[in-house]
Order: structure tokens, then C-alpha cells, then sequence
């Protein structure tokens, strides 16, 4: 059954561009490789990197430029000149924490404490979405499709008006979320009647058949399934892509993952995790009915899981999982041969990110990356505060009194600026290859998240001890209180 290749359709790879925003030359050069693998389509997830305009100029990023208005077409005049459709993918309902952190918004959210969620009661949400797609679709004079987010809205039936609103007799949540998802799209529809309107599928799975066919959204939207596990469960995917087949949405669409998936704050992907996904979906491929309309997969490589989380892998450290899940797409099957069509065209030695070697520049910094992620997580520098020495000659209660023993505060020092020195190599050279493909500001980031919960500890403790040791130094009082 696996053996079969993906069927004919689009292969739509993710940017999700709401954390480390890549420059764009480097976004280019991403639209080259991707020509060259099958790919036909790009889901541009924006976020605040839109050139927001007029009321909307606040949406933009603060800690980055936003791209230009020109860098929005250059990358779909690139995209199109590879044959590649772009697809905008603008959240209207859940996940709107860029939109709804802002002060002069956050009256439009369902609970005051869940950032993401729009508040479904309040026609001015409506306005704002269609204010916010309405730009979007001016800055894409070629578009076709547009992805309208609604996954995973959160807290929804908890506001004020909600629970007044499901007092009444009959009325529940799903109809709540199908109300306002039906209204967006229907606004769409008038305001482009030939655009196709993508959503996720999840707040939707556990409907009734009977719901999905009274929803309003019948040849409105197509589901796009979502599932980035390595054991995906085939069955019950396929039960559910006929579910929606059976209520009238007989354009579906399916989602896998290349990155962005494993953990928050995942730094190096693993590409046999993503490999087994991507072969449960080939599975659903095949066992789908004639029926279902599968248009297409979206291989989604998150960036964050939200607007407010930590960055996860960062895509030049990702390309040989993309790379391999796409050659699997187009094989049918993951083997030796695969593996080296893969090998060879990224011109590395493994598909697994930690055993390639050092060659071109992308992988120089991924090399870069997997070495310093290595040093961080191994035992004895990021436990380094839960070592034997520091614990039992250097602890807190040690520190207090000052009752220390020098020659062993001066082990501990010795090895932490050892570690400290190595490590401040290591992310110097991670600093000066990132750069080339990200903003200053990311690069900051990433290192404050990944790197300085390890660094932070290491310092305070030479430090500790570098001024404990000058005390005990001028007052030759070794052993107070013994």
C-alpha cells in the first residue's frame, strides 16, 4: 500500500513566518531547492510579517521590519516563476494573538486571559478580519485560494455573550464556531466569488454528519485535515476525510509536518519522526474512496506553536527532513535509494541533520546548530548546577556562611570557565553563520531561548565563587563555624 507515490495534486510546502522570518534572498533560494522537489505551491503563513496598512499598521512587528510591500510580490513573482501557486494563510478566528494583544483590540477577544480567540458576537471582529484579508488579497493580484486558519480556538462558549447566547434551548458550541466560520467565508465569497477557501479541520472532527450538513459551509470551505504524529492512525483519518466527503465537502485536503511538531521548543528535527508521518499519510492516500477529493498536502513546518511560545527548529536545520519527506512523497517508499537521491541533492552524507557534514553554507549553519545544541544538552553542562562538587561543597547553604572549601570551589570554577569558554565559541560561530539568514532581532532570540538558560547558571556560579574566593582571600577565614 505505501509503496504508491502521492497521488496527483499540489504539494504545499508551510512558511510559517511568525517566528524567525527568513531574509528574503534566502527565501529565493528556498523557492529554487523547492522547484526542484516536486513542489507546486507555498502556504505563506504571515502573521505579523504583513505590511499591514492604515488602521492596521499596528499588526506589524515590532521587534523586526515586517516585509515590504515589495518583498510580498518578489517572493510570489519567485514563487511564480517556478510554477508554484501562493496560498495566504490568515487566521480569522483562533490564534489571533498578533491581532488580539494589542490594547485597542483585546475588546474583541472571547475571554479577557485567552489571547487568541475573537470574540463571535461582535460584528467589528468580522470587520477587522475582512479589513485584514482585504489587504492581504490587494498584495496578491494573482490569487486563487485563501487559507482562513480556525484551528484550535480555545475558550470559545466561555465569554459573556457566548453563555448567554448557548442558554438558549438547542444551541451549542460547534454552532457557535460553524456561525462565525460560515459568516467569514460567506463575506469572502461576495467579495471574491471565485476564491477557494481552505480551513482546518479540527474544531470540526468530532461533529455529527447531520451538524457538518446544516453548518452553512457546503461548497463554502474545503478541510484541510491536520496530523504531524509518526503513528497517525489511518483508519481513523480516513473515516473522518470521508465524514466531510458524505456532508458535502468533497474537496479535502491534508496536512503533515516537517518540522515545528516534536516539542515547544524542539531545536534539531528528527527526520525518521517526520519520515513515519509522512508514510501514515501515504497510507491514507491510498485507502481514501474514489470519492474524496484529496487536492493536495501541506507539509507545514511551525515555527512557533503560537505567536506568544518559543522559536522551534529553524528551517536550515530542518531542509533534510523536508527534502527526505518529499522525495518520499514522490517515491512511495523511504530506502536506500531514496536516501540517496536526498543525500546528493543537498550534498550531505545522512538525512538525520546530526550525521551530515559541513559542505554548503545552509548546512554549515545547521552543522553549527546541531554542534551547539549537543554541547547544551549534554549532562554534564546543562546539570552542571546538580554536579556532585557544586551540590555538596558549593550549595546555598555553603554560600550563605561562607564555609567553603577553596580547593574545591577552585575545581568547580576551573571547570566552569572551561565549559563557558567552549560554549561562547560555539555560539559565536552559530552568531556569525545566522545572520546571514535571519534578522539581528532573531538571532537574539534564539539565543536567549536556547543558549542562556545553560549560560546563565554557568556564569552566576564562576562568578559566585570568583567573588567568594576574593572575600575569603582578604578575611583568611576558611572555615567560619566548623
Amino acid at each position: 500500500m505505501e509503496s504508491l507515490p502521492w497521488p496527483k495534486g499540489q504539494k504545499l510546502v508551510h512558511l510559517d513566518l511568525k517566528g524567525a522570518p527568513p531574509r528574503v534572498e534566502y527565501l529565493h533560494k528556498l523557492i529554487d531547492l523547492f522547484s526542484q522537489l516536486g513542489v507546486n505551491g507555498l502556504l505563506v503563513e504571515y502573521e505579523d510579517m504583513f505590511p499591514y496598512e492604515g488602521e492596521l499598521k499596528l499588526l506589524q512587528a515590532t521587534t523586526h521590519s515586517s516585509y515590504s510591500r515589495e518583498e510580498v510580490l518578489s517572493l510570489q513573482e519567485a514563487a511564480k516563476s517556478k510554477g508554484m501557486e501562493v496560498i495566504p494563510l490568515i487566521q480569522t478566528f483562533g490564534h489571533m494573538e498578533f491581532v488580539l494583544k494589542h490594547r485597542t483590540m483585546c475588546h474583541l477577544r472571547e475571554v479577557a486571559h485567552c489571547v487568541g480567540t475573537l470574540n463571535p458576537h461582535k460584528e467589528d471582529g468580522v470587520k477587522l478580519v475582512m479589513e485584514m484579508l482585504r489587504q492581504v488579497v490587494e498584495l496578491h493580484p494573482d490569487l486563487h485560494t485563501l487559507h482562513i486558519g480556525a484551528d484550535e480556538v480555545y475558550m470559545l462558549g466561555e465569554g459573556e455573550e457566548s453563555k448567554l447566547w448557548l442558554a438558549s434551548p438547542g444551541q451549542t458550541v460547534e454552532q457557535l464556531f460553524l456561525i462565525h466560520v460560515a459568516k467569514v467565508a460567506k463575506a469572502i465569497k461576495e467579495a471574491w466569488p471565485q476564491m477557494h477557501i481552505i480551513m482546518w479541520d479540527d474544531m470540526m472532527r468530532g461533529m455529527s454528519q447531520d451538524t457538518l450538513n446544516d453548518s452553512g459551509l457546503i461548497r463554502l470551505v474545503e478541510p484541510m485535515l491536520w496530523d504531524y504524529t509518526p503513528n497517525l492512525d489511518v483508519e481513523k483519518t480516513v473515516s473522518l476525510l470521508e465524514k466531510y466527503c458524505s456532508a458535502g465537502m468533497v474537496d479535502v485536503w491534508a496536512a503533515s509536518s516537517f518540522k515545528g511538531s516534536t516539542s515547544v521548543h524542539t531545536c534539531v528535527p528528527n527526520t525518521h519522526r517526520h519520515v513515519e508521518n509522512h508514510r501514515q499519510w501515504l497510507k491514507v492516500a491510498a485507502s481514501v474512496s474514489a470519492t474524496v477529493k484529496l487536492k493536495g498536502i501541506a507539509l507545514t513546518g511551525w515555527q512557533r506553536y503560537d505567536h506568544l511560545s518559543v522559536l522551534c527548529e529553524l528551517i536550515p536545520v530542518a531542509l533534510p527532513s523536508l527534502v527526505t519527506c518529499l522525495q518520499l512523497l514522490t517515491d512511495g517508499q523511504f530506502n536506500a535509494d531514496t536516501q540517496r537521491k536526498v543525500t546528493e541533492k543537498l550534498g550531505i552524507s545522512s538525512v538525520e541533520v546530526e550525521n551530515m557534514e559541513r559542505r554548503s553554507q545552509g548546512r554549515t549553519l545547521a552543522h553549527l546548530i546541531v554542534d551547539l545544541n549537543s554541547f547544551l544538552n549534554s549532562e554534564d553542562v546543562r546539570y552542571f548546577e546538580k554536579n556532585m562538587f557544586v551540590r555538596g561543597w558549593f550549595s546555598p547553604y555553603h554560600q550563605h556562611r561562607k564555609m567553603v572549601s577553596p580547593l574545591i570551589t577552585m575545581q568547580i570554577h576551573r571547570q566552569a570557565s572551561t565549559y563557558l569558554t567552549v560554549l561562547q565559541q560555539k555560539v559565536e560561530a552559530v552568531r556569525e553563520e545566522m545572520v546571514h539568514f535571519y534578522p539581528d532581532s532573531t538571532v537574539q532570540e534564539w539565543f536567549e531561548e536556547h543558549v542562556s538558560p545553560v549560560l546563565i547558571p554557568l556564569q552566576r556560579i564562576r562568578d559566585d565563587i570568583t567573588v567568594l574566593n576574593l572575600w575569603i582571600t582578604k578575611s583568611f577565614r576558611f572555615f567560619q563555624g566548623l
